[in-house]
């Protein structure tokens, strides 16, 4: 068995009441100035929980402008304010950009450390301030994991950072606060966390331990997916995503994704595609793509999204191609990649670019050559 490091919050909390539970923790681990990043249509939800700091004498920050995937300038005018504050600590409560940007300007608080420097896995240093992450969707699992992504403008390339020292200290789930997702980006982001599991398990590197988590994962997402698109208040299948988005997270350190993501990566810089809508359209390709690499593993899939048990794993593998093609579409998701406004001239641009993400492309369980890229972006036209 191939060894493997699971780094994970020192404490996890997970169900209704944990945005509670986090005050009660802060307040008696001492801290006394807190950056709060978030989105606007967050504030009135914590708005309490905020106010129940500053009234035990918390200082608080709360940067409320982050409405879209992070860049560069981004993380260094929100440290700038972090550092005027003299912050001791950060709490990210939203979705996936909030959160990496929560991690990463917990990371450079009182770090003289370079941006440029930290792209890569194993490049962050140190972190010295505390960390707390509170997703408000079901999507990134980043609360769990080491990862942060940034879009670089110099290259207008998304860029990872994976570190130990990007695991939050702790996080907290609370599918309540997924309750007010409009159903577009609980779509987008239920189908990210979809992919985080998918690829875990079909990884060149994936692992049992690992497995456990994102199988359950693929059954729970795409089973209540559907169903809290339709009914945002159905707080059990609100409850069944956050927990798969929670499992694909855990895989996301030891495992991590592959070349969904590393397609997904160029449009998200090129055209500002969001995350969640890249990987969702790519998936079904993907998938496809690397079956033959691994059938049974594909059949498990299938399986677990319900397909019908019946015929060779190829044949079940297979029904789980169109399986994910038919829950994007019922999503209300795109089928093609010239419907977002991209242009098919860029087709060889954005196939150069996604071979330069080695960092995932190395996980795929099939070589990915450029004429496979061309191939599988050239489908989705």
């Amino acid at each position: 068995m191939r060894l493997i490091s699971l780094l994970q919050p020192k404490k996890l909390s997970v169900g209704a009441g944990a945005l509670d539970l986090f005050a009660d923790d802060f307040l008696a681990a001492g801290y006394k100035s807190l950056v709060v990043l978030t989105a606007p249509p967050i504030v009135p939800l914590i708005s309490a929980t905020l106010d129940k700091l500053r009234q035990q004498g918390v200082k608080i920050m709360l940067i409320d402008s982050i409405q879209r995937e992070p860049t560069v300038t981004d993380l260094e005018n929100i440290l700038a304010l972090a550092e005027k504050a003299n912050a001791d600590s950060v709490v990210g409560i939203g979705g996936g950009s909030v959160l990496d940007l929560a991690k990463l300007v917990a990371a450079k608080i009182n770090n003289p450390q370079p941006i440029s420097g930290m792209f890569g896995t194993g490049f962050v240093k140190s972190r010295n301030a505390y960390l707390a992450c509170i997703p408000t969707t079901s999507g990134t699992g980043s609360e769990v994991s080491p990862n942060a992504i940034l879009l670089d403008e110099s290259d207008s390339m998304k860029k990872g950072i994976v570190s130990p020292f990007l695991v939050p200290d702790a996080a907290y789930v609370d599918p309540t606060l997924t309750l007010g997702l409009p159903p577009k980006f609980t779509a987008e982001t239920g189908l990210d966390a979809l992919c985080h599991c998918v690829e875990a398990y079909t990884n060149k590197f994936a692992h049992p331990v690992i497995d456990m988590y994102v199988l359950e994962g693929i059954r729970l997402i795409s089973r209540n997916l559907l169903t809290a698109v339709k009914d945002g208040k159905n707080l059990e299948a609100r409850t069944s995503l956050s927990l798969g988005s929670l499992y694909g997270g855990l895989g996301l350190g030891p495992v991590n994704t592959s070349a969904v993501h590393a397609l997904s990566y160029p449009l998200g810089g090129e055209f500002h595609i969001a995350h969640g809508l890249a990987n969702a359209i790519l998936l079904p390709e993907v998938f496809a793509f690397n079956m033959d690499s691994n059938v049974k593993k594909h059949a498990d899939i299938a399986l677990a999204m319900g397909v019908e048990n019946a015929g060779s794993d190829l044949d079940i593998a297979k029904k789980g191609v169109e399986a994910l093609r038919q829950l994007v579409r019922d999503c209300g998701i795109p089928a093609k990649l010239s419907d977002l406004g991209v242009d098919p001239a860029m087709l060889d641009k954005l196939a150069e670019n996604a071979l330069t993400v080695q960092r995932l492309l190395k996980n795929n369980p099939k070589e990915v050559r450029l004429e496979d890229a061309k191939a599988i972006y050239k489908k989705l036209f």
